[in-house]
C-alpha cells in the first residue's frame, strides 16, 4: 500500500475547493477543454443557444474513477479565463483533485465545438491551437506527486499538441517505474492533430514503454495497417496489458503474467442504444483500469470497460455522472510487482 505524507500543497489563486491531504492514487494528466454544444440537436449553423461544459480524454477518465472510487487528480494548464474556471470547478464538484492545475495568464484554456448527430454522425471543432495546454512540458511534471501515486493516465493525444507536451509524455513513460508507478496509455490517435506519417511511428514507440495500453482496432489499422487483434499484439508483444477494442463487437486483453504466463482473453461489447460515441473510449478505460487497480480478473475488466462504456454512449456528454462505484478504493498489493 501506498504512504501518504500529511504535507499540504498550496492551492491555485482564485481556487477554493476544501483542502485535501491525501495523496492521489492515480494521476491523469493531459488538455481538457470547455465544449459549447447547442441547447437543441441541431446542427450548428442553425443552433440560437449553447451550452458550455467541459471536455477531455485524462480528465473523463479521472472523472469516471473518482466515481469508482478512486483518489485521482488531473494536472495540466488552464488559462485564466471563466472557461479554465469552469474546468476546474466541474471536475472538483465531480471529486477530481485539482490541485496539481496551473492557471496562465499567457494562453487561454482550449474550446471544441460539438455538433449533434443529426444524421450524418456526431461533428467536432477544435479550436487549440496555442492554448494553455500546449505550454505543458516536462518541468510541470516536477511539480506532480508522481512519487506517491500509483498509476499514471494519459493518451496519445498529449504528446500531438506541442513540441514540449511530446517530450513530457516521453519523459513519464521513461521515468514512472523510477517513481513507482504503472503507466496507461490510451493511444487516442487524433487526425486533426498530426498525420499518420508522423503519429504513426511516435504512438508506436511510447506505447511500448506503458504497463497498460489501449488501442481501438480501427485506429490500429488506420496507424499500422493492423487487421486483428492480434497483428497489434504482434507489434507490441512486451506490454504488460495490451487492450484492443473492436468498436460495438468485443475488446480483446493481452496480459503477461508475473510467473511468465501470458493469457488472451476476449469479451463482447455489451449492446446498448447509441445516442452519442464521444467520451466511450474514455469510459473503458476507466472502468477496466478501476478493475485493474482492484485485481479483478481478466474478463471482468474488460466486462467493466464494456459497462461503462454502455453508460457513457446513452449520453450526448463526453463524461456521464452516475454509473456509481463498482468496488472500494483499493490497491491489490501484488499487482504492482506483477507488471513492474
Amino acid at each position: 500500500m501506498a504512504h501518504w505524507s500529511g504535507d499540504m500543497i498550496e492551492h491555485r489563486i482564485d481556487h477554493e475547493a476544501t483542502p485535501i491531504t491525501a495523496k492521489p492514487d492515480v494521476l491523469c494528466f493531459g488538455e481538457t477543454m470547455g465544449v459549447f454544444t447547442p441547447a437543441a440537436s441541431l446542427p450548428l449553423d442553425r443552433a440560437e443557444g449553447f451550452q458550455l461544459n467541459i471536455g477531455g480524454a485524462e480528465s473523463n477518465v479521472a472523472a469516471h474513477l473518482a466515481e469508482l472510487g478512486h483518489l485521482v487528480a488531473w494536472a495540466g494548464n488552464v488559462g485564466r479565463d471563466p472557461v479554465g474556471t469552469k474546468v476546474i470547478a466541474t471536475l472538483d464538484r465531480g471529486g477530481v483533485d485539482t490541485r496539481w492545475v496551473n492557471r496562465t495568464l499567457s494562453s487561454p484554456t482550449g474550446l471544441y465545438l460539438k455538433e449533434p448527430d443529426t444524421g450524418s454522425g456526431a461533428h467536432v471543432f477544435y479550436y487549440r491551437s496555442g492554448s494553455a495546454a500546449t505550454e505543458l512540458g516536462v518541468t510541470d511534471a516536477a511539480g506532480w506527486p508522481t512519487r506517491t501515486a500509483l498509476w499514471i493516465h494519459t493518451s496519445g493525444i498529449t504528446p500531438a499538441l506541442s513540441p514540449s507536451c511530446a517530450a513530457l509524455v516521453e519523459h513519464v513513460l521513461d521515468t514512472a517505474a523510477e517513481w513507482g508507478a504503472s503507466v496507461s496509455f490510451d493511444v487516442n490517435y487524433r487526425a486533426g492533430l498530426w498525420p499518420v506519417s508522423e503519429a504513426a511511428p511516435r504512438l508506436l514507440g511510447l506505447a511500448r514503454k506503458a504497463s497498460v495500453v489501449l488501442v481501438g482496432l480501427d485506429e490500429a489499422a488506420t496507424l499500422w495497417g493492423c487487421a486483428t487483434s492480434v497483428d497489434v499484439h504482434e507489434l507490441l508483444p512486451d506490454v504488460p496489458y495490451l487492450i484492443v477494442k473492436d468498436s460495438s463487437i468485443d475488446a480483446t486483453e493481452f496480459a503477461r503474467h508475473s510467473d511468465g504466463t501470458a493469457t488472451q482473453t476476449t469479451v463482447p461489447a455489451h449492446e446498448v442504444e447509441v445516442v452519442e460515441p464521444v467520451g466511450a473510449g474514455d469510459a473503458f478505460a476507466a472502468g477496466y483500469l478501476s478493475a485493474l487497480i482492484n485485481g479483478a480478473a481478466s474478463a471482468e475488466r474488460l466486462n467493466r470497460g464494456h459497462s461503462l462504456a454502455s453508460w457513457a454512449l446513452g449520453s450526448r456528454e463526453d463524461f456521464r455522472p452516475g454509473h456509481g462505484p463498482h468496488a472500494p478504493n483499493r490497491f491489490a498489493p501484488d499487482l504492482r510487482k506483477q507488471i513492474a
